[in-house]
């Protein structure tokens, strides 16, 4: 598990995150991937999302789908940062099936749990 100073600073408004996704055609939710992948990645000291798969979620819904699987998967790491690992441990479920019905909703949740990290500095 990373430091928190080693962990890239990506906070967003939930809000924002929903916005841009459906102004920008979903070409912003491509780089939201990629960025949530990396700060995944780095919490959990290992390749948790590879780069291929969070820009196809941007591009096709089952690979959205398990993209949204694999946050909920590293939430726990992400949870043991912030003191809430028994509350985000289990939330790979409900993301996965947000992920296939309402991705958007998906990525508020996600972004607003990456919020909780920064904002606990």
């Amino acid at each position: 598990m990373a430091e928190r100073s080693e962990i890239p600073v990506f906070q967003n408004s939930p809000i924002l995150v929903l916005v841009l996704g459906f102004v920008t055609c979903g070409l912003y939710m491509i780089y939201w991937n990629m960025k949530v992948a990396e700060i995944f990645n780095k919490i959990s000291g290992r390749e948790v999302i590879s780069t291929p798969i969070a820009v196809l979620a941007g591009c096709c819904q089952p690979v959205s789908a398990y993209f949204y699987y694999l946050a909920g998967q590293s939430l726990g790491d992400l949870g043991a940062m912030i003191g809430k690992a028994e509350e985000l441990k289990g939330k790979s479920t409900l993301l996965l099936i947000l992920g296939i019905f309402l991705s958007p909703v998906a990525a508020m949740i996600v972004q607003g749990h990456l919020n909780e990290l920064y904002e606990k500095k």
